[in-house]
């Protein structure tokens, strides 16, 4: 018994799950830099109900035009912080379990999709705060079509932290939460058809992918991952920035599941069901280019400091 618990604590607090860590959060936070002033559009049509939706280009170039040429970057900082952070946790947790539970066995695909569950539902109760954050400085300063949101003036994350505190709440930092549980089915259907087409790759001949290769799939994982959970990434956004809440209902508690219901229901009689998915172009577009991106610069700055440290990469699912 005692040499098992031995095995399963050295490979949850290893230096291979160190380093794929390390390697996510590294990559993450760069793909997004490339590509963030396409998140910036998708937010604003997701949260912005009476903004019109058009091309992500057409809407980049409004708000250079009403709020100035580094409009589409307000709010990089806190988001790159909580996606460093969240990447961290997220591939730490994704490999760690992995490893303890696999024990050197090759991985399947429902394996993949447990695993990335559960390390989903520990990066949003750890980052769910960070998140909510961000979102608000994200949109704090923007040119809102809808005169319903009210703004709000934070100096940055402690700042936004303490007020939020204040103001509304502990509990307000976990804005969201409900459908953010929801959505680990995002990176875990991600990480699963990621993780299955590399067997497939790789079958009969293990080798090291190509950049394309890894491009192509991490591009496609994540467009299957996006299209079938955007709706409730909307819901996340518009819960996180704090502005569904009914007058006169104080005891609406935001991120339960009828905040969530409320929401679908309220979008789709506005707009339709085609209201669900306002600025999934954008975010096709942004989330696409980003996770291809970061999982090209993951694997190989993954393989390349285990290939420095002279460390032989466990071959798990590999």
């Amino acid at each position: 018994m005692g040499s098992e618990e031995d095995f399963r604590f050295a490979e949850v607090f290893s230096y291979e799950s160190l380093v794929h860590a390390v390697a996510g959060a590294t990559g993450s936070v760069t793909a997004m830099t490339v590509f963030f002033p396409l998140d910036t559009a998708r937010l604003r049509l997701q949260v912005d109900e009476n903004r019109k939706a058009s091309s992500t280009p057409a809407i980049l170039a409004e708000i250079i035009k009403e709020e100035g040429l580094l409009a589409p970057f307000r709010g990089w900082f806190p988001v790159i912080c909580s996606l460093c952070c969240s990447n961290f946790v997220y591939f730490y947790c994704f490999h760690s379990l992995k490893a303890t539970w696999l024990k050197g066995q090759r991985s399947t695909t429902g394996r993949d999709l447990i695993i990335g569950i559960a390390a989903g539902v520990v990066n949003v109760l750890v980052t769910t705060p960070l998140w909510v954050v961000n979102t608000r400085l994200k949109l704090q300063g923007a040119k809102f079509r809808n005169t319903d949101i009210h703004p709000t003036h934070y100096t940055g994350i402690l700042d936004a932290l303490v007020q939020i505190m204040q103001r509304e709440g502990v509990s307000a930092l976990w804005n969201g939460t409900f459908p953010s549980l929801l959505l680990v089915l995002n990176p875990a259907v991600q990480f699963m058809i990621y993780e299955g087409l590399k067997r497939q790759l790789r079958r009969g001949v293990p080798r090291e992918l190509s950049s394309l290769e890894v491009f192509l799939i991490g591009a496609v994982a994540k467009a299957i991952a996006t299209t079938a959970t955007y709706p409730l990434q909307t819901v996340q956004s518009v819960l996180r920035f704090s502005q569904c809440r009914q007058q006169g209902d104080r005891s609406w508690l935001l991120g339960s599941l009828k905040s969530v219901v409320y929401l679908l229901s309220s979008r789709i009689r506005k707009h339709g069901i085609m209201g669900l998915f306002k600025g999934l172009e954008a975010k096709l577009l942004q989330t696409i280019l980003t996770a291809a991106l970061m999982f090209l610069l993951y694997e190989k700055i993954a393989a390349g400091t285990f290939h420095i440290m002279g460390v032989k990469r466990a071959t798990v699912s590999r």
